[in-house]
């Protein structure tokens, strides 16, 4: 992510490797460390953020990444997930504070900068690690990144926040855009689409919206198993499991490197966002049907939707990249699905021989992905005014192309994991104008995600709904 000049993304969700919020519950004291280990997970902390906000990548790829080449304990890794997370997450928050000690931030050192971000966060955030250890550490990375001649300065910023942290001037609700921007850390443009989109209430909800209940979503292999032989099955385990707030959803936790488990690689279950799992239910798939997903990848939709016909039909899973397209052949290959076709297509171009073949079309369109900054914070950062318009141009396009393949009485679902109204209920009405003969349908899912059903579709909200920010609208075409 570039500081001045953040790009949008796609939305495709995955699966977290470390807690972002430390080890143990608080109140407990934290188990000892060498001073060695502790400075080494916070030079990994260091070398994630700055891969995040200099090199534009993603955080969790970068984390994962990192890990793997880093000599750290378990303790200690959760320790460098933490300080990473919880500074870009609360990073336009944490820059506001910096700005009371610090005169020229634009201007100084960048790694310097970066160390003081990282620190600011642990004594803002971090309420268990002592404020000393905290600006000693601070202070030997600065020397270890070979920048002596900084650490004068590096100790003083921090000690001056420590004494000062309390008398922060934060802005008050009456600032508006303002006090949700720093506050909640999202960038002003963001902040004001929200309280225009939903109001001021409801707009400080979703950018004040933090699940501190981590945990990773997984479903069983449809085709194999009921939720009850399932849960079954997970009760051998030793992981904590709780029921999702969606059918086939289980919630687990301290399950460390879940991809490696060995029923995962053997097919028995796959790792799945919840309200994912909610647009794969609404495209209400029947035995033997022709289903097309249109931008597949990585294939947890394509998987419910083959597994829910049971090894009949067909779901034709494109993808315009073929590194993704390899994803979505492994993950058949994995669970024993012999009715996915994966191809390499771009689906913004029309398919002649495949208008009105369809039985049932998803279209889970490329978006700013800004229904999932909870889980992914960087996400907030990359989005801009211009990405956004961009993508909407694209997910209208993919609408007028993907539709006609649809035949007389069909389905056709387009969901997002955004809670922008100009990329979903906006989209959907416009989409609706141009295409008369396409009507909005209720998706058969649970009423108490059914009940948000509006003229255009149905808006999901984290902090509402206990599931990913998803938007979903099922539409039928005339007979």
């Amino acid at each position: 992510m570039s500081e001045n000049k953040p790009r949008g993304s796609g939305c495709r969700q995955g699966a977290k490797t470390f807690s972002r919020t430390g080890a143990k519950p608080c109140g407990k004291p934290a188990p000892k460390r060498s001073n060695e280990t502790a400075s080494q997970s916070r030079k990994v902390a260091l070398e994630i953020f700055q891969d995040v906000v200099r090199k534009d990548a993603y955080a969790a790829l970068s984390l994962d990444e990192r890990m793997k080449n880093a000599d750290l304990s378990q303790l200690d890794k959760r320790l460098c997930a933490s300080i990473v997370y919880r500074t870009i997450e609360n990073l336009i928050r944490i820059d506001y504070a910096l700005s009371f000690f610090l005169k020229d931030a634009e201007g100084l050192e960048p790694t310097v900068r970066d160390i003081l971000r990282l620190s600011a966060c642990q004594l803002l955030f971090h309420e268990r690690i002592p404020a000393n250890a905290v600006v000693d550490e601070a202070v030997k990375l600065t020397r270890q990144m070979g920048l002596e001649g900084l650490t004068g300065l590096t100790n003083a910023v921090l000690r001056s926040m420590v004494r000062g942290k309390d008398e922060i001037k934060w802005p008050g609700r009456e600032q508006g855009v303002k006090y949700l921007s720093v506050l909640y850390s999202v960038p002003e443009w963001l902040a004001k689409k929200l309280t225009e989109a939903y109001g001021p209430e409801e707009a400080e909800k979703i950018c004040a919206y933090r699940n501190e209940n981590h945990y990773t979503v997984i479903r069983p292999n449809l085709a194999e198993y009921s939720d009850e032989a399932f849960e079954a099955l997970l009760q051998k385990k030793v992981w904590q499991v709780e029921k999702g707030a969606v059918p086939h959803a289980f919630r687990v936790r301290q399950a460390a490197e879940i991809a490696r488990d060995h029923d995962y690689l053997a097919g028995h279950f796959s790792i799945q966002g919840e309200s994912s799992m909610l647009a794969a239910q609404a495209v209400n798939v029947k035995r033997g049907m022709q289903v097309l997903d249109c931008c597949a990848a990585p294939g947890g939709k394509t998987a419910y939707l083959a597994e829910s016909m049971n090894g009949t039909g067909r779901v034709y899973a494109w993808d315009v990249h073929e590194h993704r397209v390899t994803l979505i052949r492994a993950m058949a290959k994995r669970l024993r699905l012999e009715n996915v076709r994966p191809i390499l297509r771009d689906a913004a171009v029309l398919k002649e021989d495949l208008i009105g073949t369809m039985d049932a079309v998803l279209l889970d369109a490329p978006c700013s992905g800004l229904g999932v900054m909870d889980n992914k914070p960087d996400i907030k950062y990359r989005a801009t005014p211009e990405s956004v318009s961009e993508l909407t141009i694209l997910q209208g396009k993919l609408l007028d192309t993907c539709c006609q393949y649809v035949k007389r009485g069909g389905a056709l679902v387009y969901s997002t994991c955004s809670v922008l109204p100009e990329e979903n209920g906006e989209q959907i009405g416009a989409f609706l104008s141009r295409h008369p003969e396409f009507r909005l349908d209720t998706p058969n899912i649970d009423e108490k995600f059914r009940q948000y059903q509006a003229e255009t579709g149905l808006q999901l909200l984290p902090h509402r709904d206990d599931v990913e920010g998803f938007f979903i609208a099922r539409m039928i075409k005339a007979e």
